[in-house]
Order: C-alpha cells, then structure tokens, then sequence
C-alpha cells in the first residue's frame, strides 16, 4: 500500500536537484496558472512539476511515512492541524523570517489554522464564506419577503420551509430549506452558541446540549421535508453547476452556501434572481465559517528551500492581483462576469476589489460580492486539532446516521464524541 499510495509524488532519484513537486494542486483556471506562470518566470531554473489531482489524505500520509513525499502538499487548512501534530508537515518559521513575510496581513482566522503551539506551518490561500442564497420566485410567491427570510429564528423558519416544500405523486418537486448537513454542521453549531472543538484542539464537544438541539433541528428541517434517502436523490440530480441548476430549475427556495457559489450563478445562469444575504445566528448577528486551502512543506520533502521559495510566492498581494487580472481578462474574452478573486491575503484583496474587479452590470455579482466582503472579518474557523479528519468524520457521521433514522441526535453524538475521544488519546497520547 506505501508503494502504491507515494508513487510519483516524490522527486526520484534520477530527477536534478532543482526539482520541484506538488500535491492537491491542479490547474484549471487563470488563478492558477497566472500565479504559477509568475513564479516560472521568477525561478527559471526551478523545474516544477505539477502532479494534478484532488487531495488524497491517506496516499500523502503514506508518502511521508514512506521517505518520499512531494516537496509541497496543497489542502484543505482545517487538516493542517492534524498533519502538523503527526510531524507530516514541518514548520516554515525560518522560510517566514528568510522572506521577511509580514504575516498580519493574513486574515486571522486563516492564519490561526495554519498556527500550532506558536509555530506557522504553511501559508493560507484562497478563503471562502458561508452565506444564504434565497430563490426569490418561490418565496415571494409563498407571501414570504426574501429579504426578510433568515435562520435567525428557527421555528419561523420551520414554518416557511414546510410553505416552500413542494411535493407531488410521492415524490419532492422542491426544496424548502436545505440546512447542507452534513457539511454545515459546524456552521449551524456556530450559530446555536457551540464550539465542536475546544480552542487548543485538544478537546472535542460534540455532546454539547447545544449540538444535540441544533442537530435534532436541522436533521428534523430535512426530514419533515422528505425521507433522507429521498431528499439526498433529489439533491444529487441537481445540474448544480450547470444552466439548469436548482435556481434555474425552481428546484430550491434557499439553502446556506459557500461564496464560490454567486460565481457559478452569475456565470452559467445570469438571470436567476436570488437574495444573496449573510448567515446569521440565533441572535441576529451576521456571521460565517472561513474555509480555504494551505500550501505546506512535507517532512522529509527534498527541496524545502526552493519549496519556501513556491509558496511565499503563491500567496504574495503581487501574485493574487497579476491572477485577479488574469481571470477577469480571461472571463470577458468568454463574454462571462467576473465576481472578484477572494483570498486570505488581506492587502491582496484590498487591491484587487478597489482596481481589479468591476461588478459590470450583473445583478448576482453585484449583490454577493458586497456581502462576502462584509463577512471577512466575521468569520470563525475550526481550530487546528492533531485529530482533526477524525473528528470531522465523527460529527459527520453523526449526522448521517440521524437522517437515515438510525440514531436521536442524543446518541449519535454520544457515539461521535466516544470516536472524537479515542482518536485525540490515540494521537496526542493520553
């Protein structure tokens, strides 16, 4: 399984000392290959190679473990806790100092889950938000004002999403209120006053009484709605990216969502009309999760000093406004919207939305942007754990189980929080 699971991520032995290798990393648009282009033109005797694909957690640890791991690994921000405590990733303090890198101007909450026990371990990229995008047809329809629809109060919300529900011949027409489980579990946890993981990471709460009641409600909003099973088929013959996506379709009233998603709209059904609005918590505070990606060096990687010099550059304000100007110049010549580049590059985004973007008429970019930009700085994240995967499995699991009608949300998350527990004794060791 190691020589399956670490081959061709590593430079081999007949590769030349200037050898550069990455994971998790592809190129599929302009902020790739414009950033990657500068840094080519910068390092020309770097021979960089990108291995493109998703992120495999289990082939990297495997690379790592097996001597031979690639030079950079590019994934999600909330795992980095998790490689850093099992020494799969090594600290970059020295390549932040080498470069003079003013680490401030790093949103804080992306900052935090690259930092562990005082020490930096990898450098933030893009940041995404969580907002609630509205279908206004349906809702106004319904006598509902989309601008006034939240998930401030739940059992109005209930109420509206019982309205919006259509069903027919057995079989559901369109979604009320999609809550996202298992994926926003975190963000409706956030929102009923709980943390899933205590600040240092060394502690889960998934039993929290406020976890199990904002799990029974969210699991109870599907489930009034429609039979899991029923309610996940519907979703998943969604042309979600499409022209014929769920909006378009009249397939859904409302769902939370992450920022990408006012890009996707915009670009392959511009005419939708949506309410973009912030995510708020029961209190009426506007809020969100910050998510996003972090370029880190593997333990044992063979060139981590020309790996430093790759990932100071990636997430430097030049790269990210050279790539800005390269995807808003590379959509018009597509005749498409360009709805801004939002990075945890706090300077970088400061230059990009004041000279790059330009909002050009279309109704969905010109209201989503301005409540992205709004959350920013509003934002929580999920600290970084030494069993993070392990404890994202667990709550994930959780939820799975008491939509399928296996488990109350009681006893799923008191089966959860014995997992989360046994995995941190296992990893931080008592």
């Amino acid at each position: 399984m190691l020589a399956a699971g670490c081959a061709g991520l590593g430079a081999s032995a007949n590769d030349g000392p200037n050898v550069l290798t990455t994971m998790g990393f592809g190129l599929p648009d302009e902020h790739a290959t414009a950033r990657v282009g500068l840094f080519r033109q910068k390092y020309p005797g770097i021979d960089l190679r990108i291995t493109e694909g998703a992120f495999d957690e289990q082939q990297f640890l495997s690379a790592v473990a097996s001597g031979e791991p690639p030079d950079l690994v590019y994934a999600d921000r909330v795992k980095l806790g998790g490689f850093a405590a099992r020494g799969a990733v090594q600290p970059i303090d020295e390549c932040v100092r080498r470069h003079r890198v003013d680490l401030s101007v790093f949103r804080s909450a992306a900052l935090r889950q690259v930092t562990v026990d005082g020490h930096t371990y990898g450098l933030p990229d893009f940041a995404t938000v969580k907002l609630l995008i509205i279908n206004n047809p349906p809702v106004r329809a319904a006598g509902i004002d989309p601008a006034g629809m939240s998930a401030t109060d739940w059992a109005l919300l209930a109420a509206q999403t019982s309205t919006l529900t259509e069903s027919g011949g057995g079989r559901l027409r369109r979604i009320g209120f999609d809550p996202k489980l298992p994926d926003f579990v975190p963000l409706w946890a956030k929102a009923n006053g709980a943390d899933l993981i205590s600040p240092d990471g060394r502690r889960a709460m998934l039993d929290d009484p406020k976890v199990v009641e904002m799990l029974r409600y969210t699991t109870d909003l599907v489930k009034a709605q429609a039979p899991w099973a029923s309610f996940k088929a519907f979703k998943d013959g969604f042309d979600e990216f499409g022209a014929g996506n769920q909006y378009a379709k009249d397939q859904l009233a409302a769902m939370p969502m992450d920022s990408f998603y006012i890009n996707t709209l915009a670009t392959n059904s511009p005419d939708v009309d949506v309410t973009v609005k912030p995510f708020t918590d029961r209190a009426g505070n506007a809020f969100t999760e910050l998510g996003g990606q972090a370029w880190a060096i593997p333990r044992g990687a063979a060139h981590p000093e020309q790996a430093c010099d790759f990932l100071v550059t990636m997430t430097a304000k030049d790269a990210w406004v050279t790539a800005a100007k390269a995807r808003r110049d590379g959509l018009a010549a597509k005749g498409r919207p360009y709805g801004g580049t939002f990075t945890a590059n706090r300077d970088a985004d400061d230059e990009i939305f004041s000279a790059v973007y330009r909002p050009n008429g279309n109704r969905i970019i010109e209201q989503g942007v301005p409540v992205v930009l709004s959350l920013q700085e509003k934002a929580f994240t999920l600290p970084p754990s030494p069993a993070a995967p392990d404890l994202i499995r667990a709550w994930r699991s959780a939820a799975v189980r008491v939509l399928n009608g296996q488990q109350t949300a009681e006893q799923a998350l008191a089966d959860a929080q014995r997992e989360a527990d046994l995995a941190l004794r296992r990893v931080i060791g008592r």
